[in-house]
């Protein structure tokens, strides 16, 4: 199982997908956080460098997976915009 560097504190778990597991499971939102409070950033940059340097990493199979907390109905609204 591969680790996000530096994101200890955000991790919720693990997660499996078919043939690929465990993964080192983190909450975006506490990420976000650590960015913010750890190197100082402002949450657009926070968000900008997490969306690039962190979710834009494919590092192979056991890459971590990044969830954002919300209920199955904010999801689907979510999806729809």
């Amino acid at each position: 199982m591969l680790v996000a560097d530096g994101f200890d504190e955000a991790s919720v778990g693990t997660s499996y997908r078919f043939h690929d597991g465990p993964l080192a499971t983190y909450d975006t939102q506490m990420c976000i956080q650590i960015l913010m409070t750890r190197d100082g950033m402002t949450e657009e940059e926070a968000w900008e460098d997490f969306d690039f340097n962190v979710l834009g990493s494919w590092v192979g199979e056991g890459t971590p997976v990044f969830m954002q907390p919300m209920t199955l109905a904010e999801a689907i609204e979510d999806e729809e915009v």
